[in-house]
């Protein structure tokens, strides 16, 4: 018996009553996101997408890059207001969310892939308590093939500063509403990607004060 197609999966797990939710933030920066991803991800077949939020980042990006398979995640409350904007998209390379956690040690036991070869996640690290961040950047270090890429997109200190005034106040917001969470640090997250065996390859400029990071998964090194 042939598989299903992926439209027809999204449709059976999608909840088509629910409200899609919609974040003005995507429509402003889909496009220059859009614009490295079409060269980050040209030789990429399967993303793994970090945070899948509403949804909109997913539909968008599924629709002008059609040899990617999209695999979108997100704690489990959000995945109807991504299957509404997969349903109505009926993309057949935009695969429907699983359940992702990061701080959970073994999250990456739970992908419906071993490996990747390219993952993607914005305006996920200010969110999330460092403990948390660490864990996410553990977990792709173990899902992503040699070679791949990790692009991270969102606001960044560098330096131990802030780029704007208006990140410095998001800052303020972000820790008055959550004090586990607060813009990060450049230099820390590098560590970071360093330390589970990713290479800083870019960092592109971005409209509004934030930046696109682009990792680059190492050959293991093996030891004589």
């Amino acid at each position: 018996m042939p598989a299903p197609a992926v439209s027809t999966l999204i449709a059976k797990a999608s909840n088509t009553t629910a409200m899609k939710q919609f974040s003005e933030a995507c429509i402003q920066n889909r496009e220059p996101i859009l614009s490295v991803l079409r060269e980050t991800f040209a030789a990429a077949r399967h993303v793994l997408e970090i945070g899948s939020g509403t949804g909109q980042h997913a539909v968008y990006f599924s629709r002008h890059l059609p040899h990617l398979r999209w695999q979108t995640s997100d704690l489990e409350e959000n995945h109807a207001g991504i299957n509404a904007w997969l349903h109505e998209a009926a993309l057949n390379n935009t695969l429907p969310p699983f359940t992702l956690n990061v701080t959970d040690v073994s999250w990456t036991e739970s992908t419906p892939e071993s490996t990747y070869d390219g993952v993607f996640s914005a305006n996920t690290t200010h969110i999330m308590s460092w403990p948390a961040v660490q864990e996410m950047f553990t977990g792709i270090g173990k899902l992503l093939e040699t070679d791949a890429r990790f692009c991270l997109y969102g606001p960044f200190n560098y330096n131990g500063s802030y780029t704007s005034d208006s990140n410095r106040r998001f800052d303020i917001w972000l820790k008055e509403r959550d004090p586990a969470s607060g813009i990060r640090h450049f230099e820390a997250l590098n560590e970071l990607a360093l330390s589970n065996g990713m290479r800083l390859e870019t960092d592109f400029e971005m409209p509004v004060n934030n930046r696109l990071l682009v990792w680059k998964k190492q050959q293991p090194c093996h030891v004589v």
